[in-house]
């Protein structure tokens, strides 16, 4: 029996474990349901909970790379499952395949999520900008286009404007990250342009550099990601009122983290957040461009 078959007592239990599993990992989740149309929070929090627990198979534990890795590719073999509607008895995947049914979503993006888990097992450093957007496709992308899909949104232009955005967003945590990233033998910031100040990625992994000489490197990739994040937002003219006040948020917000995180005097040492207070501050200029969204940059 396939989950949208099942009987409706038991795919809203899996519902209710997906929404549980959304609201205990992720304390953002309440806020940002309260944005979402009441009916789309239940698919939501099945794609949250699907990509939940494949990070934690990724990034959790102490289990050597090759069994994350089979893990992962056990949990991709129950979304094929679910793709071919075939009975599957795990809640995250009953609540997915109602929703994939439900909604129309692409499975892709959902495949999509395991490889970039997968590039996170094995691979942590980039030569090239090229790619880390390889692996910003796979790891942020997805959520952009599962969330247009859900709202009926399968326009070309409308999807990769947000990409444009999820891939800035992405590239925002990895430079907001630094002083955590780097400890724990990850290095995002490309090769290329390490190499055009004469850095190397391994010498910021040995902490044999200091804020002030990678502060160009730095910048450069603030300016790059800035120029991405704007480059997105003619999608605020694309979608609906709701959907429009979340991804407005969602570009001020990144805008105040780049602007925090050039001004920081020891980004290696230092790491900015985004408070109450600020939101506060934003409030007017998100319901701007909530209510006059541009439509061109």
């Amino acid at each position: 029996m396939s989950a949208s078959n099942k009987q409706p007592m038991q795919l809203a239990q899996a519902y209710q474990h997906c929404l549980d599993i959304a609201r205990n990992h992720y304390e953002n989740f309440p806020t940002a349901s309260k944005l979402l149309r009441a009916d789309l929070r239940p698919a939501v929090a099945a794609i949250y909970a699907y990509a939940r627990h494949a990070d934690d198979l990724a990034d959790e534990g102490d289990a050597p790379a090759e069994i994350r890795i089979k893990q992962l590719d056990a949990w991709e073999t129950l979304l094929e499952r679910c793709e071919h509607d075939e009975q599957i008895d795990h809640p995250i995947f009953q609540a997915l395949s109602d929703s994939i049914n439900k909604h129309n979503l692409d499975i892709e993006e959902l495949n999509n999520l395991l490889i970039a888990f997968r590039m996170d097992v094995s691979i942590h450093a980039y030569a090239t900008l090229d790619e880390l957007l390889f692996y910003c496709k796979h790891s942020a992308n997805p959520v952009g286009r599962l969330m247009l899909q859900l709202h009926g949104i399968h326009e070309t232009n409308a999807m990769l404007c947000s990409d444009k955005i999820c891939s800035a967003l992405q590239l925002i945590n990895f430079w907001q990250d630094l002083s955590i990233d780097l400890p724990n033998g990850r290095c995002y910031l490309p090769e290329e342009w390490l190499a055009g100040f004469g850095l190397t990625g391994q010498q910021l992994l040995d902490a044999d550099i200091d804020s002030n000489t990678l502060r160009p490197a730095l910048l450069k990739a603030i300016s790059e990601t800035r120029d991405m994040l704007e480059a997105g937002q003619p999608l605020l003219a694309m979608i609906p009122f709701r959907l429009r006040l979340q991804i407005a948020a969602t570009i001020h917000g990144g805008r105040l983290m780049l602007n925090r995180i050039e001004q920081l005097d020891d980004p290696l040492h230092e790491r900015v957040t985004v408070s109450k207070s600020d939101w506060k501050v934003l409030a007017l200029p998100i319901l701007k461009d909530t209510l006059f969204p541009p439509r061109s940059l």
